[in-house]
């Protein structure tokens, strides 16, 4: 899953490691050796010399010395008596020219990955910060930096708005309601028939509320994936009012000791007025309790459109991706969140009913940098 942007993220790695080990000095000074005097070194940047020789040592010198005056000097870039004094003590430094090419390439990779503008421009931001200028232990090498900062910054994006939904199951009153809505053809359908097995695994109830009405043949699909789960399905005819058919989903389930009401909805585009007034209409008759937003991870830069769009003409509270195990670029599940502001809850994963799987940010992350 999403292998085509473990390897772009790969290969930026890569790339600042062959920067910065291009850069370093060829020999290694000794740790005690200071520039000879009148040295070009010493003439470059005298307070260097000064500050060999003040109590702390090595260990006082990073990047630029912050406990001098902070003026030109800590507006400079590292010169190369430092880069060679860091070399020797152990550590190394960062510099926008490390960075400067592979943070290029990263952003074509992030764009070609159908990763959000706005959501690469703050994964380079963020990479940039932390790594620029940055002195560390040489025993934390190169590459472990670049995947550190990779880490903070995928995580930063992709966490946006995360919350735990089995514990707001569990600590809702019952019934919960939960709408799901989205285009047609992405799998919502099968997305509620994939959550009723997964809530039923975990101990929960279910019933089906077929809310779309609009569609011939609606019906007819939800009620097979009922009578294969043993599920109780409620439904009116086709053109009856979808708020009215989850309203009677509430309250048989209220009835009948059910925890949770999933309700279908027509699949709409956010500019079909009508259909969209219907979604108003249920949020005023029912007040679910989660509104999720479907659409298929391989959709890409257009999943991640229509969630905003959806989430601005009728609020959503999360999103599930289906054909998530069919998607090498990613970039859907990278963008969604940061761009709505609501998180992504479940990967569909397979055709089964067991192939959904709880979206973990991190594991995503560790997973997009080969740390699993």
């Amino acid at each position: 899953m999403f292998d085509g942007l473990k390897d772009k993220l790969s290969g930026f790695r890569s790339d600042v490691e062959e920067n910065v080990d291009a850069t370093e000095p060829d020999e290694e000074p000794t740790g005690d050796a200071e520039p000879a005097a009148g040295s070009s070194e010493a003439a470059e940047d005298p307070s260097e010399a000064a500050a060999e020789e003040s109590p702390g040592g090595a260990e006082s010198d990073s990047t630029v010395d912050s406990s001098g005056d902070e003026g030109d000097e800590a507006d400079d870039e590292p010169s190369t008596f430092q880069r060679a004094k860091a070399f020797a003590t152990g550590r190394i430094i960062i510099e926008e020219e490390d960075l400067e090419q592979p943070l290029w390439e990263l952003e074509m990779a992030l764009l070609e990955s159908d990763v959000e503008m706005s959501v690469a421009e703050r994964i380079l931001d963020s990479v940039r910060e932390s790594m620029l200028g940055e002195s560390r232990k040489q025993v934390e090498t190169t590459g472990e930096l670049v995947e550190s900062a990779l880490h903070d910054a995928l995580l930063d994006v992709i966490a946006v708005g995360q919350f735990d939904f089995e514990e707001r199951i569990a600590d809702a009153e019952k019934p919960v309601t939960i709408v799901f809505t989205g285009v047609n053809g992405v799998g919502k359908t099968t997305s509620i028939a994939k959550l009723s097995e997964w809530l039923a695994d975990r101990g929960y109830s279910s019933v089906l509320a077929n809310g779309d009405t609009y569609r011939a043949g609606a019906n007819e699909q939800i009620a097979e994936h009922a009578d294969r789960l043993g599920r109780e399905l409620i439904s009116h005819d086709q053109g009856g009012d979808p708020a009215a058919v989850i309203y009677d989903g509430v309250e048989y389930a209220a009835a009948n000791d059910i925890d949770v009401v999933l309700g279908d909805t027509a699949g709409r585009l956010h500019t079909s007025d009508d259909l969209m007034a219907q979604l108003e209409k249920i949020d005023r008759v029912v007040d679910p309790d989660m509104t999720l937003f479907v659409d298929e991870a391989v959709a890409g830069q257009d999943a991640v459109n229509r969630a905003k769009e959806f989430n601005d003409a009728a609020e959503i509270d999360g999103a599930i991706l289906t054909k998530a195990d069919a998607d090498s670029s990613g970039g859907a599940a990278i963008s969604v969140a940061y761009v709505t502001g609501k998180p992504i809850l479940f990967l569909g994963t397979g055709q089964g009913y067991d192939d959904l799987t709880l979206f973990e940010p991190e594991a995503l992350v560790e997973s997009l940098l080969g740390e699993e």
